[in-house]
């Protein structure tokens, strides 16, 4: 799943007219790099949110063959926010393991490593997250010394074993279980659904990331990139990432 409901509030007034989704990005939409790292890792079966200016992006993207997927758009009035953009896709998502990942992000992550990863450890569900100086900016996540996730936004207050403090990089695997721990209506998933596995002692680990990676949700965030894409194009030619 590709969330691209959002407003883009950071990049207005440009996506006051175009949906963060369809933005140029070096003569692509950017969520086209999202299409692209899924591709990549053999999944070509794609659900995609959709809210704001929903008619844009059914229209720019079509039924995905343009971009080697096949979508299929789960549209949201009102907009639910993550995690109740993902329990309300629950129907198309349930059958099996399955990847969430936000479409303003470019990054060279081999995702199949990743789900290979999370299943060898019997997770119900793996956030991808990276070192960053600018971590607190986005949440804390912090995992032990065998990537378990044991704090989540400084919940619990106290844990008994050294930690690691990491950020989210916006892309999740979940077994399908994880949807008994959601309800319908409008949430996030890390504000509302991690911290209520975690209470619950479900298997939650942290994927650690050191490759490229950038999130172009602000106006310095797409120049960004785009210079960065100048030196081709880095996202689709995933590396192996221990």
């Amino acid at each position: 799943m590709v969330l691209a409901a959002g407003f883009g509030s950071r990049l207005r007034p440009l996506t006051d007219q175009i949906p963060k989704p369809l933005i140029d990005v070096n003569g692509k939409p950017l969520i086209a790099y999202s299409f692209a790292l899924l591709r990549a890792a053999g999944i070509d079966e794609v659900v995609v949110n959709l809210h704001h200016r929903a008619d844009q992006v059914r229209a720019a993207l079509g039924d995905g063959a343009a971009f080697g997927v096949s979508i299929t758009y789960s549209p949201e009035d009102p907009i639910l926010d993550t995690g109740g953009a993902i329990k309300r896709a629950q129907p198309l998502l349930q059958d099996g393991r399955f990847v969430v990942l936000n479409a303003d992000i470019i990054c060279d992550l081999d995702l199949r490593d990743v789900v290979a990863w999370h299943g060898a450890r019997g997770a119900l569900a793996t956030m991808m997250l990276r070192p960053d100086r600018d971590a607190a900016r986005y949440g804390i996540i912090e995992i032990d010394d065998q990537h378990r996730i044991r704090r989540f936004l400084g919940r619990p207050a106290v844990v008994d074993v050294p930690l690691t403090p990491l950020m989210f990089g916006s892309v999740h695997v979940f077994e399908p279980e994880v949807f008994a721990y959601m309800e319908e209506g409008r949430f996030g998933i890390n504000s509302t659904t991690y911290p209520r596995l975690l209470a619950a002692g479900c298997p939650l680990y942290g994927y650690t990331f050191t490759g490229y990676w950038r999130v172009l949700d602000t106006h310095e965030g797409l120049a960004e990139g785009r210079w960065d894409l100048l030196g081709g194009d880095q996202c689709l030619a995933p590396q192996h990432r221990p």
